[in-house]
């Protein structure tokens, strides 16, 4: 057999053309996606602290409280046996899923079949997302709450559905409204997405809610996917109804839950999935691909929680009710406009005049944070109907949250003085 030899020229051609930078051509799914519009607050935020500023940051719910010792020295304990360290089920062990399925039945008499009907997932964030993709194609008409937290707007579009918004608030007309549009939606919307208790409007509901919304599943045939995330998170004895306990919702829809909040586990990333055996298996099929499960010394120490944490959850919840009438007499003093919510880790405040006439609520949020040194979420970023409210978490103790409402009135009046102050100068002028 014969060989060639290849030999590089001592001097290549230059080229002929000066060479042009390389361009990125990014999938139209990203170039739907909108603007981060929490982007200039964070931003600030971190120049700030950068300088050394003492911000307080009630912007993101992001629990500051530690998870339970013993569930921590479980996790310590799981992590040592090196026969917890490979690849997991994507769908969770499946003792895990047997606690879920205990904590369904035990909290609201819901009997799941833990083999068939629930999956663990890494959050409940990644397994919404990822049920979009199972379920959702282009051209398919999703119900999604109005205002939204971010990721039931875009995980739709990224599976290349489109979304159509309906206003939370009032409970009897969101469900007048649902059958409004599927009477008169072409193509009719083929899931609606709930969210109760509701970030980021803090609204709640009673079971009898649930019950309308399996009736109009039956008769528009769409499917239903409640983001129960603040199912553990509940003040002055309401217990949020979960969508499972409804006669039927298991025929039509799932249900997320997670143990970032009452468990206070937000960074371990433990999320679940329970409900309608055919979405769940479709939801594994989508996992199977992406992801080979949560570390199994998580799961371990998760079955620790569930089995043996009720009251400190319970407690937990006693511990944001103490937080949340500070904010909330607080912001009222000030003038904010708001209800006590019942349940979730945030208050939803309506801000005042003049500011209402003056500002949007980035603006608004942006002056707290520049002058008064607190940062939180600007309603507008919740979609247009979140406009001229601000979301402000209860992550921070007591003391911290009087000190935030301090700062926040020394802010706006010393404003005010400054733009009374302009405006004489603008007379005098």
């Amino acid at each position: 057999m014969s060989s060639v030899e290849f030999q590089s020229s001592p001097n290549p051609p230059e080229p002929t053309e000066p060479s042009k930078p390389f361009g990125v051509n990014l999938a139209s799914r990203v170039s739907r996606l909108p603007p981060y519009l929490f982007g200039r607050i964070n931003n600030l935020l971190h120049q700030k602290r950068r300088a050394g500023s003492d911000v307080i940051d009630l912007g993101m719910g992001n629990p500051s409280d530690p998870p339970q010792e013993l569930v921590i020295e479980q996790l310590a304990k799981a992590a040592r046996d090196p026969n917890n360290h490979g690849y997991s089920k994507s769908n969770g062990i499946l003792n895990l899923r047997r606690e879920v399925a205990a904590k369904y039945a035990r909290k609201y008499g819901v009997r799941l079949d833990p083999e068939a009907e629930i999956i663990a997932c890494l959050g409940s964030k990644e397994g919404f997302s990822h049920m979009c993709l199972a379920l959702i194609g282009p051209g398919d008409n999703v119900i999604s709450p109005a205002p939204f937290f971010p990721v039931h707007m875009h995980a739709v579009h990224l599976a290349a559905g489109n979304v159509i918004t309906l206003e939370v608030a009032d409970s009897d007309k969101l469900l007048s409204n649902i059958a409004y549009t599927c009477e008169h939606l072409y193509p009719k919307p083929k899931v609606l997405i709930v969210n109760y208790p509701h970030n980021p409007s803090c609204v709640t509901i009673e079971p009898d809610f649930y019950v309308e919304i399996v009736k109009l599943a039956r008769k528009y045939s769409f499917m239903v996917i409640s983001d129960f995330a603040y199912a553990d998170v509940a003040y002055d004895g309401y217990l949020p109804p979960s969508f499972l306990a409804a006669p039927g919702a298991r025929d039509v829809g799932v249900e997320f839950t997670t143990m970032s909040k009452g468990y206070n586990m937000a960074g371990w990333r433990v999320g679940f999935c329970a409900g309608n055996a055919e979405m769940i298996r479709a939801l594994s099929v989508i996992k199977g691909y992406y992801d080979y499960g949560m570390f199994q010394a998580i799961q371990i120490a998760a079955i620790m929680a569930l089995r043996h944490t009720d009251a400190a959850v319970e407690e937990q919840s006693s511990i944001y009710q103490g937080r949340r009438d500070v904010l909330f007499d607080g912001l009222k003093r000030l003038g904010f406009s708001l209800e006590k919510p019942r349940a979730g880790m945030f208050v939803w405040a309506k801000y005042p005049e003049p500011w209402q006439s003056k500002m949007n609520s980035i603006d608004f949020a942006m002056l707290l944070l520049e002058k008064g040194d607190v940062a939180v979420s600007p309603g507008t970023g919740f979609g247009p109907a979140g406009e001229g409210y601000l979301r402000m978490s209860l992550v921070e103790n007591e003391n911290r949250l009087r000190q935030a409402v301090r700062q926040i009135a020394r802010c706006l009046q010393s404003e005010l003085k400054v733009q009374a102050g302009d405006e004489k100068a603008a007379v005098i002028g």
